[in-house]
């Protein structure tokens, strides 16, 4: 059974095994060797490796003619199944990591059963990694198998710090400030201001979305483009922050006069505190838990419920992948290059195709133009607080430009319609297929 990390960049691939016994054949333990040859030769030379088995031999005391597998600590006298160990320690150029740590005799015996007590059970690296290895004991006590004993050692990767990219965020327009009655009418305010007091909306979509788009970022503001981070203190308030000072200035003011009465006003700032921060703390949930019931707060459930399954999760993101020989690629910039070649392979197959029908006449008919009050009702039906296309403009600036917004893109459908082009934006927009839809 073998196991691989990857930890700041480094492969460390941890196998385990099961030796046969001293009274098996000579074949099967054979096989035993040949198996675990084979997972040795599979694993990259340059990733680490650390064994730790149940090798049922007994390596020996001394280390005389086998100095580079293996130190002088071991136990007992070496049988030929411990000689084993060390001539696979020879071949895969491997150390015997038991041996070069003296210990007491209980902090080295590994299997003890009845009068018997001997070391069968060993842990195994490379030799070059040997350095890493800073400790290594018996645990007393804790019975991981019957009649063996816990073998632990103390590893410490050695790695070359990499340095980080940073992550690149977006920063967006603060669109949903409009659900706020004063930015609402503010907008449309400045929108207007912007057209030079028109009511009508320009023709062009360029014109008029660059328009809404610096209404947008002057009126609503602009993110910063930092992660936001999911703080403890979300609660917090300006009342809170006020007490918390004060209680500070009169702990500064008890530490330099030691009077009963700068220890009673102390006192009285504390529990002053705590009564307000429980306050605080009430209220905010109760806001959160009203909110929640809210069609709004929906969106703000399902991403409380994310956030706690990516804070339940030890890994959440897998930043590896293995290349066309099943080698693990870590640095960023070979992992970009094996998706860069997956794709390249994928999308320029050639893969048989339909013959097409013959002979089909294409009927033409007139199509209606599109009225009013469709588009009025498409926005109608159209949802709030979604994410936003590569126009950066969402469903509520239309709905917040009320009548003149539905003259505008009715206009604007019909020239597309009957021009058969649209707005190069409009290209961009990925589109999303039904279950079970092809093209």
């Amino acid at each position: 059974m073998s196991l691989k990390v990857e930890i700041e960049g480094v492969m460390l691939n941890v196998v385990s095994g099961y030796a046969p016994q001293v009274g098996c054949e000579l074949e099967k333990k054979e096989r035993f060797w040949s198996e675990l040859d084979e997972v040795m030769e599979s694993i990259p030379t340059g990733e680490r490796v650390v064994i730790g088995a149940d090798f049922n031999g007994h390596i020996g005391q001394g280390n005389t003619g086998d100095e580079e597998v293996m130190g002088k600590f071991g136990v007992k006298e070496r049988n030929l199944e411990g000689q084993m160990v060390v001539d696979f320690a020879k071949r895969m150029d491997m150390t015997v990591v038991n041996t070069y740590f003296q210990k007491r005799e209980e902090h080295s015996v590994t299997y003890k059963s009845g009068g018997r007590r001997t070391q069968v059970d060993y842990i195994l690296c490379r030799r070059g990694n040997l350095k890493e290895i800073s400790d290594y004991k018996v645990v007393v006590g804790e019975r991981v198998a019957r009649q063996h004993r816990m073998v632990v050692c103390r590893l410490t990767l050695m790695v070359c710090k990499k340095k980080r990219s940073k992550i690149e965020i977006e920063k967006k327009t603060k669109w949903w400030k409009l659900k706020k009655e004063e930015c609402y009418e503010e907008f449309r305010q400045k929108f207007r201001q912007a057209l030079g007091g028109q009511v009508v909306l320009p023709d062009d979509w360029e014109t008029t979305a660059e328009v809404i788009r610096e209404t947008g970022r002057k009126v609503l503001g602009v993110s910063s483009g930092r992660r936001k981070e999911d703080k403890e203190n979300w609660w917090w308030n300006e009342e809170v922050q006020d007490s918390i000072q004060r209680k500070r200035l009169a702990k500064k003011k008890w530490d330099m006069d030691r009077t009963e009465e700068n220890r009673q006003e102390y006192k009285e700032l504390q529990c002053r505190v705590k009564r307000e921060v429980s306050k605080a703390k009430q209220k905010a949930y109760d806001e959160l838990y009203t909110r929640l019931d809210t069609r709004e707060g929906e969106k703000d459930l399902y991403r409380l419920a994310r956030q706690r399954d990516r804070d339940g999760k030890d890994v959440q993101q897998v930043r590896v992948i293995k290349d066309r020989d099943g080698r693990v690629l870590t640095s960023e910039e070979s992992v970009q290059r094996r998706w860069k070649e997956y794709f390249e392979e994928l999308m320029n197959e050639e893969n048989e195709r339909e013959k097409r029908v013959e002979g089909v006449n294409s009927v033409e008919q007139k199509v209606d133009k599109i009225r009013k009050y469709e588009v009025r009702k498409a926005l109608k039906r159209m949802k709030s607080g979604k994410a936003v296309g590569p126009d950066d403009i969402p469903v509520e600036v239309w709905k917040c430009l009320g009548e003149a917004a539905v003259e505008f893109l009715t206009s604007l459908f019909n020239r597309v319609l009957e021009s058969e082009r649209m707005p190069e934006e409009w290209r961009r927009i990925p589109v999303a297929l039904e279950l079970g839809e092809k093209e």
